[in-house]
């Protein structure tokens, strides 16, 4: 199944979901993960092996960790070369003073924003889709 790639598409149709839990970010140098972790996502860097994983989970397991997060899942099958749809959503949210780290899969795109501005950020986005396709709002872009 091919992603889809029309930006108005993406937008319209991408359905949020927050996800129960929270979920931080942490950093192990030598590319090094701990018994015990289990990580939704992990990236290899220069400076060591990055990885999300919930809360409580690096809590138990004693590891250092970094912004305490809600996880937002765009349920559109979107394509990994369609372009902008990232780049609009993450805008809606920077208006709104809600910062954002997306991580693309294969087939959702998926947002983590503060935990105590998970909600706030799952009415905008929702706002986004539910937006009448024939007069963009204001937080929604052309697709010029």
């Amino acid at each position: 199944m091919v992603g889809e790639r029309d930006l108005r598409t993406l937008l319209r149709h991408m359905t949020p979901q927050l996800q129960p839990g929270t979920f931080v970010f942490c950093s192990f140098a030598g590319n090094y993960l701990p018994a015990g972790l289990a990580p939704i996502a992990t990236f290899r860097e220069a400076e060591g092996l990055s990885a999300i994983v919930a809360l409580d989970e690096a809590e138990r397991a004693g590891v250092p960790y970094q912004f305490e997060s809600a996880l937002i899942t765009l349920t559109i099958h979107s394509s990994l070369d369609a372009v902008g749809f990232l780049a609009a959503v993450s805008a809606v949210l920077a208006k709104a003073g809600i910062p954002c780290h997306a991580v693309a899969a294969y087939h959702h795109d998926h947002l983590f924003v503060p935990r105590d501005m998970g909600q706030r950020a799952l009415d905008l986005l929702a706002a986004v889709a539910a937006a009448p396709a024939d007069t963009p709002s204001q937080n929604q872009p052309s697709s010029n």
